[in-house]
């Protein structure tokens, strides 16, 4: 981990995944590869994403980029940021077309992403294990990253009873404050948690551009 030396709280369930199964799924701590693809198709739909530039963040072994490629989204350049340098090397290595890594801590440096000129910005996963004020921090600089927009998920504290389960060390967020906190941003939101039962949602969230 170049960016750090220590290990911050907020990656240490992936560190810990990592050294137990190595780069790959199951250090992303998703429940199934069908959710995961589920969760990025989402992310994809509301936020139009095209022929846009378009930075992950937290992106593990590059599963999102896959799905790009495999849904022939006609993205410009796909840019992958994780911390954790075995995941960044597992998904250069798969060399897809213009999709290349780099080994960037968001938290701690989150200016690094306004420095790849982003048209959109997409978090996928990436906030579950971290504080709410954290991650409203980030998603802070994360908006005003991008030249487009921004799209993320987060687990839901408002879903189906089925769906109320224990997501530890994930944490669930305030719904509507985030909804809130997007529009306090921009009025042009997109939001949906009917996927899963309302397990997760996902806020897309646009710039004024022509």
């Amino acid at each position: 981990m170049p960016e750090h030396d220590d290990h911050p709280d907020y990656l240490a369930p992936y560190i810990e995944a990592l050294e137990a199964s190595g780069p790959g799924f199951d250090a992303t701590l998703w429940a199934s590869p069908e959710g995961q693809v589920r969760r990025f198709d989402v992310l994809i739909e509301l936020g139009g994403i095209g022929a846009h530039r378009i930075l992950d963040v937290g992106c593990g072994p590059g599963d999102l980029a896959r799905r790009l490629i495999e849904m022939k989204v006609p993205f410009t350049e796909y840019i992958g940021f994780d911390a954790l340098e075995g995941m960044v090397d597992q998904a250069a290595a798969e060399e897809l077309p213009r999709c290349r890594y780099e080994v960037v801590d968001v938290l701690a440096h989150p200016e690094r992403m306004a420095r790849v000129e982003p048209d959109f910005i997409l978090v996928s996963g990436t906030l579950n294990a971290m504080r709410e004020d954290r991650a409203m921090e980030l998603m802070d600089h994360a908006f005003e990253a991008s030249s487009r927009g921004l799209v993320f998920n987060f687990l839901s504290n408002r879903p189906h009873p089925d769906r109320n389960t224990c997501v530890s060390p994930a944490t669930r967020f305030d719904t509507v404050a985030w909804l809130d906190w997007a529009m306090e941003r921009t009025p042009m939101v997109r939001f949906s948690q009917s996927y899963y039962q309302g397990h997760d949602a996902t806020i897309a969230m646009f710039k004024d551009v022509e």
